[in-house]
C-alpha cells in the first residue's frame, strides 16, 4: 500500500523532526566545545571558541523555538546526541594513547556536516515561519546566515587542516 506524504503529516513528525536536530545540536555543542580546548597555534583556539559559542547559541535557539511551539525536549534524544559525541571519541586514528593530528581534520569534517544538517533544519522552520505566526522569520534568516558563515569558516579549516596531515604518496 503506497500513502501519500502528507497522510502521515502532522505536528508530532515536527516534534520529532526538530527533537533529532537538538539531538545533533547536543553533539555538535560538545564537539565543538571540545575541539575548542585541543585546537592550539595562533588564532586557532579562539576562532574555535568563538564559533562553539555560536553553536551553543544556535542550540539554545532551537529549544526556544520548540518551547515557543509547544513541543517538548526529549530528554533520551539529548542523551543520545551528548553520548554519540563522547563515543566518537573511540574511533581508531592510528594512535593509542595520543591525538592523532587526523583527528582535527576529521572533526571539522563532521562538525562541518552538523552545521550543513543545522542549516538545512532552520531552512525547514523557515519555510513554516510563513504560515506559522510562531516562528520568527528574521530570527531564521539571521542564524541561516550566520550557519553558512559557520560552513565557511569550517571548510575554510578544513582545508588547512588536511594540507597539514595528508600527503600524497608520490
Amino acid at each position: 500500500m503506497v500513502t501519500s506524504a502528507r497522510e502521515g503529516a502532522g505536528p508530532e513528525l515536527l516534534g520529532i523532526y526538530l527533537n533529532d536536530h537538538l539531538a545533533g545540536a547536543t553533539l555538535g555543542v560538545e564537539l565543538a566545545h571540545r575541539m575548542a580546548r585541543s585546537h592550539t597555534g595562533p588564532g586557532a583556539g579562539s576562532t574555535m571558541e568563538r564559533l562553539a559559542a555560536e553553536i551553543a547559541q544556535d542550540r539554545s535557539a532551537l529549544q526556544e523555538f520548540m518551547a515557543g511551539l509547544g513541543i517538548p525536549a526529549r530528554v533520551y534524544k539529548v542523551c543520545a546526541g551528548w553520548i554519540g559525541e563522547k563515543v566518537g571519541r573511540l574511533k581508531l586514528n592510528g594512535r593509542l594513547r595520543s591525538r592523532s593530528p587526523l583527528s582535527n581534520l576529521e572533526e571539522l569534517e563532521m562538525l562541518r556536516l552538523g552545521v550543513e544538517g543545522k542549516a538545512a533544519g532552520w531552512r525547514t522552520l523557515r519555510v513554516l515561519a510563513d504560515s506559522d505566526p510562531r516562528l520568527d522569520s528574521a530570527r531564521l534568516d539571521s542564524l541561516m546566515s550566520r550557519a553558512r558563515s559557520q560552513a565557511d569558516l569550517l571548510e575554510e579549516l578544513r582545508v588547512r587542516a588536511a594540507a597539514e596531515v595528508i600527503a600524497v604518496p608520490g
